[in-house]
C-alpha cells in the first residue's frame, strides 16, 4: 500500500510539472518500459537503434523455441498493460500514439499464430546474411566497441545452432519456403568460409582501426578475431551442408502462402499489416489490372515520341538487350548513381521544405548475396550510432542493369525516396521510441513509389528513355498487385507470374526472376508500394483542387512526413485536417 501510495504520488507531480494528465504520464512511462524490455530481448534491433549507447552490443538474441515463447509472452503482456490505459485521459496527441501502438501491439499478437520464426533462411535474408551484416555495421569508434563485436563474434556458433534448430522444426511442421526459391541460397554461404580476416565479409571490421587504438591493441583484437572466425567457419560449414543436403530438398514444392497451414488466413494477415487497409486480395488483384492498362497506355505514348517502329513487345527487347543501354565497367555503374543522387540533392529544395540532417552513400551490394539480391535497396542511417544510410547498387551481371532505370531507382532509394523519407522519421524528435522506427510499409514504400514521380517537377527525366524507365518502374509496381496475388491467393504458378510480368515491363528476364521469388517468399509486402503510392497521389489532388491558389507543394509533403511513418487512414486524417484549417 504505501509503495502504491509513493507511485501516485509520483504520478501526480510529474503531470503537475509536465501539465499532463497522471494517465498521460502513466502511458509514456509504460511506453518507456516497454521499449527497454524489448532491446534487451531484441540486441540486434538495439544495436539498430544504438539503445543507451550500445548497452546490449555484445549479445545475441535468444532464438530457441523457448525465447520465442519468451518474446511472444512479452507481446500479449504489453498488450495488456496498455490496455488498462484510459484513453480517454489522453491529450490529442497522446492519443495517436495510443492508437498506433495498440494497432501495432494487436496485429503483432494475432501474427503469433502464423511461425514465420520457422523459415529462418531464404535468398534474401536469415541468419546467413543478418550475422555478417551485423558485424560489419556494429559501432567501430572505440576499443569497447570493438570489445563488444568480439563478444558477439565468439557466439556465433550458438546463434547459428539456434537457427539450425528452428529449420528442423519448420520441417516436422511443414512451414517451409518454397523449395524453388533456395536454390541460390547454398552458395551464398561461401563467401563466409574465407579464412582471411581482410576478406571474410564477417570480420570486415577488423580491416582498418580507429586512431585511438595502440598497435598492441590492433594485434590483439586481430589475432581473437582470427580465432572467432575459424569457429564461425565450422558452424557455418554444419549450416550450409544441412541445408544443402536435408532442408532444401525436404522444403515444399508448392510456391503460395496460402498452401501453408492456415495459409488463407496468414495471407490475408500479411496484407493488412503491409497495405493498412481492409483491402482484399481479390480488390487488389483488380486495382493491379486496372493500373496495368492505365501505365500500358502512357507507355505507348512515349515509344510514340521515339519514333520507335516496332510493336511494345519487341521495343521491350530493345530495352533489355542493345549495348548502348548497359555498362561494361562496374565503376561506371556506380559513378553514375552517385552522379544521379548528387544532381536530385541539388533539386531538394525546390519540392521540400525540411531535409534531414543524416548523410548517405552508394556502395555496391555485398558479392557474397549480389546474385539473388534486388537491384538495389535502402539501409537507414541514424545520427546517434554515427552511421551513414546507404543506397546498394547490384553491381552484379550488368547486362542485366540498363541505364535507363537508373534515376527512378535513385529517386526511389536514396532522395526524395527511401533516404529522405527514413532519416526525417529517425529525426522526429519528442515521439515515442517505437514511432522513430515504425514499419508501415504502405508508406514507406508507397512514398518511394510517389518519389520517383517527383522527377518530373524535379528535372531528373532528361530524356525518353529515363521516362520509359519511370513508366517501367511504375508498371513493375502495378504488376506486383497482380502477381503477388496471382501466386498466393488465385493459384498462379510462378512461371505464369514470370510470363505476365515480362510482357509489361522492360527488365530483364534475371531481374524478373530474382523480383518473382521475392514476392514468393515475402507475401504481400508488394503490394504496399502501388497502394501507398494511390493514396498519396489521390491526397495531393484532392488537396490541390481544394485549395487552388492557396496549395503548396512543397508544405503538402512536410504534412506528408512531419509525424513520421503512419497507417494509411490516419495519414489521410491528418491531410484532410489540414486542408481544413487551410480552407
Amino acid at each position: 500500500m504505501k509503495a502504491l501510495i509513493i507511485l501516485c504520488l509520483f504520478l501526480f507531480s510529474c503531470a503537475h510539472q509536465s501539465g499532463k494528465s497522471a494517465e498521460e504520464v502513466k502511458f509514456y512511462k509504460t511506453l518507456d518500459l516497454h521499449w527497454a524490455k524489448v532491446m534487451e530481448m531484441h540486441p540486434e534491433f538495439a544495436t539498430w537503434t544504438n539503445y543507451k549507447d550500445g548497452l546490449y552490443n555484445d549479445r545475441w538474441g535468444d532464438y530457441s523455441l523457448a525465447g520465442i515463447d519468451k518474446s511472444t509472452e512479452l507481446l500479449k503482456s504489453n498488450l495488456s498493460d496498455i490496455k488498462e490505459i484510459d484513453k480517454e485521459e489522453l491529450s490529442e496527441k497522446a492519443k495517436l500514439d495510443y492508437e498506433l501502438y495498440l494497432e501495432s501491439l494487436e496485429h503483432k499478437v494475432r501474427g503469433v499464430q502464423f511461425p514465420s520464426e520457422l523459415m529462418p533462411i531464404d535468398q534474401l535474408s536469415g541468419f546467413h546474411i543478418n550475422i555478417p551484416q551485423l558485424l560489419s555495421r556494429m559501432p567501430k569508434r572505440s576499443l569497447k566497441d570493438y570489445e563488444n563485436i568480439l563478444a558477439r563474434f565468439e557466439k556465433v556458433p550458438e546463434r547459428i545452432e539456434m537457427s539450425i534448430d528452428l529449420l528442423k522444426e519448420g520441417l516436422k511442421k511443414g512451414v517451409t519456403p518454397p523449395q524453388i526459391t533456395l536454390r541460390e541460397v547454398p552458395n551464398q554461404f561461401d563467401a563466409l568460409f574465407v579464412q582471411d580476416i581482410d576478406k571474410n565479409p564477417m570480420t570486415k571490421a577488423f580491416t582498418q582501426f580507429p586512431r585511438s587504438l595502440s598497435e598492441g591493441e590492433k594485434k590483439k583484437l586481430r589475432g581473437q578475431a582470427k580465432k572467432y572466425l575459424k569457429e564461425a567457419i565450422v558452424h557455418f560449414k554444419k549450416a550450409k551442408s544441412f541445408v544443402e543436403n536435408e532442408y532444401i530438398p525436404n522444403c515444399r514444392k508448392t510456391i503460395a502462402i496460402s498452401d501453408l497451414p492456415n495459409g488463407r488466413a496468414w495471407y490475408g494477415h500479411e496484407i493488412k499489416g503491409y497495405i493498412t487497409t481492409d483491402q482484399t486480395a481479390e480488390e487488389i488483384h483488380e486495382i493491379g489490372l486496372a493500373e496495368v492498362d492505365r501505365i500500358k497506355k502512357k507507355m505507348d505514348q512515349v515509344i510514340r515520341k521515339l519514333k520507335y517502329k516496332g510493336s511494345f513487345k519487341s521495343f521491350l527487347e530493345f530495352l533489355r538487350t542493345d549495348s548502348q543501354f548497359f555498362f561494361k565497367k562496374k565503376e561506371d555503374l556506380l559513378m553514375t548513381y552517385r552522379d544521379i543522387a548528387k544532381r536530385a540533392d541539388y533539386k531538394l529544395f525546390e519540392v521540400f521544405k525540411v531535409l534531414p540532417r543524416t548523410p548517405y552513400g552508394v556502395e555496391p551490394t555485398p558479392e557474397y548475396m549480389e546474385k539473388s539480391a534486388p537491384t538495389a535497396y535502402y539501409y537507414g542511417g541514424s545520427t546517434s550510432a554515427g552511421r551513414a544510410g546507404t543506397f546498394y547498387a547490384n553491381t552484379y551481371d550488368l547486362k542485366s542493369r540498363p541505364k535507363w532505370e537508373m534515376v527512378a531507382l535513385t529517386l526511389h532509394e536514396a532522395v526524395p525516396g527511401h533516404h529522405l523519407q527514413v532519416s526525417l522519421n529517425e529525426e522526429l524528435g519528442e515521439v515515442p521510441h517505437f514511432r522513430k522506427y515504425a514499419h508501415y510499409t504502405a508508406f514507406i514504400e508507397g512514398w518511394g513509389l510517389y518519389a520517383e514521380s517527383l522527377g518530373e517537377e524535379m528535372g531528373m527525366y532528361e530524356d525518353l528513355y529515363d521516362k520509359f524507365g519511370q513508366l517501367t518502374y511504375e508498371m513493375w509496381r502495378a504488376i506486383r498487385l497482380v502477381v503477388d496475388t496471382g501466386m498466393h491467393a488465385k493459384g498462379w504458378s510462378r512461371d505464369q507470374a514470370i510470363a505476365y510480368f515480362k510482357k509489361y515491363a522492360a527488365k530483364t528476364e534475371h531481374d524478373i526472376t530474382v523480383e518473382i521469388d521475392r514476392y514468393i517468399i515475402w507475401p504481400g509486402q508488394a503490394l504496399s508500394y502501388k497502394v501507398g503510392e494511390l493514396k498519396i497521389k489521390e491526397l495531393r489532388k484532392r488537396a490541390s483542387e481544394k485549395l487552388g491558389e492557396k496549395f503548396d507543394l512543397r508544405e503538402f509533403h512536410n504534412q506528408v512526413l512531419k509525424n513520421g511513418a503512419l497507417p494509411l487512414s490516419i495519414l489521410e486524417a491528418n491531410i484532410n485536417k489540414w486542408v481544413k484549417e487551410i480552407i
